[in-house]
């Protein structure tokens, strides 16, 4: 079992930045690779980012890529996401998520999920 806790979500002004954390506990976190998904209200829970075991590969949306930084410290078993140029379309619940080994955009590969941080932009 791998236990996920995100934080760090708020209320932020268009165009500010939020660096949301997520703390693992549980098996070896060095072992899975993670992602972060977020979900708009009505609509599906989407791919944001994923970062391989390592640290060495990153994955993004296009919707995010160019704003966004997805980053680990495997001695703090942490996984962050910098979140920079928010604009009010980035307004959801953001999720982490832990894959074991290879990382991927595909949702239904991950295996542990946390319970989300709500992220709000207004305009």
């Amino acid at each position: 079992q791998v236990q996920l806790v995100e934080s760090g979500g708020g209320l932020v002004q268009a165009g500010g930045s939020l660096r949301l954390s997520c703390a693992a506990s549980g098996r070896i976190f060095s072992a899975y690779a993670m992602g972060w998904f977020r979900q708009a209200p009505g609509k599906e829970r989407e791919f944001v980012a994923a970062i391989s075991r390592s640290g060495g590969s990153t994955y993004y949306s296009d919707s995010v890529k160019g704003r966004f930084t997805i980053s680990r410290d495997n001695a703090k078993n942490t996984v962050y996401l910098q979140m920079n140029s928010l604009k009010p379309e980035d307004t959801a619940v953001y999720y982490c998520a832990a894959k074991y080994w290879e990382p991927t955009i595909r949702e239904y590969e991950y295996d542990y999920w946390g319970q989300g941080t709500q992220v709000t932009v207004s305009s």
